[in-house]
């Protein structure tokens, strides 16, 4: 049996794939880069043995969450012009930026909490989970991509930039949503936000929920009436 001490490291690229700045691989690790990103920086994550759990913070004015590591390298890619606004205006900005992460304990594994959250989320294979997926997006907009039903913000009285943004549908009635956690997991309680910008959001009356085992769920988006099975 191998004693070697699982660690990660991070890495700051450019959009040629050089590396700007880097830190010594750690069970813990930070790393403060002191200049202003540029279109098409990236932030990787390097990681002994995929399969991990990991608490990352790709950005110090946003909170840390909890993500299950596929691969060994995961990337995040840093924000600008239409794929910003999504995000408050305070991140990503400036000359100064900590960046953490830390291999997570088994206790915190096992606690009970939101699995629905990844604020890091992006379109693609990313290699780290939870991740939101969808066969639509409305124009394909940032504001109403997939990835802002898992992101932790909850504002819903209006649609648009930060922090308004919300998985978008245009009405299609084929519209899915797909959430994949990268691994079995145990659910116990399922919460739906809609969000509240009438008369936008008045157009669906229902929806299904369907598992990974093959069980169906409607939900009625109009009432407090108990879900169907």
């Amino acid at each position: 049996m191998s004693n070697q001490i699982e660690t990660i490291k991070f890495k700051v690229l450019n959009a040629a794939g050089h590396t700007l700045m880097t830190c010594d691989a750690a069970p813990r690790v930070s790393l403060v880069y002191t200049a202003a990103y540029c279109p098409g920086d990236r932030i990787a994550l390097e990681i002994n043995t995929p399969g991990r759990y990991c608490w990352v913070q790709f950005e110090d004015s946003m909170p840390e969450a909890l993500v299950y590591i596929q691969k060994r390298e995961i990337n995040f890619h840093i924000p600008f012009a239409e794929q910003a606004i999504t995000y408050s205006p305070k991140s990503f900005t400036g000359d100064r930026h900590v960046i953490r992460a830390r291999l997570a304990e088994p206790w915190e594994i096992a606690t009970r909490r939101n699995l629905a959250f990844n604020p890091y989320d992006e379109h693609g294979d990313t290699g780290f989970f939870p991740h939101a997926s969808a066969n639509v997006e409305t124009r394909g907009e940032a504001v109403f991509a997939a990835r802002n039903a898992i992101d932790g913000i909850f504002e819903n009285s209006s649609h648009g930039e930060y922090p308004y943004q919300s998985w978008g549908i245009n009405r299609d009635p084929n519209a899915e949503l797909h959430l994949d956690f990268g691994r079995p997991v145990v659910l116990d309680e399922l919460r739906l936000t809609l969000r509240g910008d009438y008369p936008h959001d008045n157009y669906w009356t229902c929806a299904t929920v369907e598992f990974s085992d093959g069980e169906r769920m409607t939900l009625s988006l109009t009432n407090d009436r108990a879900p169907q099975r």
